[in-house]
């Protein structure tokens, strides 16, 4: 289960939650349904909201630790519906989140092609 990272420093609550790449590829090509996309919806508000009210260290949060930690429980039942919804439908719930700072799985190597060589040159 992913959940957004809550860090406590003293009283206030930190939150900093990872915005995940919304689209869905689906395996065989359907479109999703009206629960799957309501689903997508409202973790993309939830994370918003937690994007939104992000505080530095030291100051007071807006949100109180009721509320984040209710976001939190949330997030945490849409991933697993959304989890319910893959197996019953035979889906993979391969996605994961991707930093930008992170190496590629894949290298691209740039082949140059040797040019004709003249043999009056060599």
């Amino acid at each position: 289960m992913i959940r957004p990272h809550l860090p406590r420093h003293g009283s206030c609550v930190t939150i900093q939650a990872i915005i995940f790449d919304q689209t869905v590829t689906l395996m065989n090509d359907s479109t999703p349904t009206k629960e799957e996309r309501i689903l997508q919806v409202m973790r993309q508000v939830l994370t918003k909201i937690a994007k939104d009210t992000y505080t530095r260290p030291g100051h007071r949060h807006p949100l109180t630790d009721e509320t984040v930690n209710d976001i939190r429980h949330c997030l945490g039942l849409i991933t697993a519906r959304e989890s319910e919804l893959n197996t019953a439908a035979g889906r993979e719930m391969n996605a994961r989140p991707r930093f930008i700072d992170e190496p590629q799985s894949s290298v691209v190597v740039p082949l140059t092609v040797p040019g004709k060589k003249d043999k009056d040159k060599q």
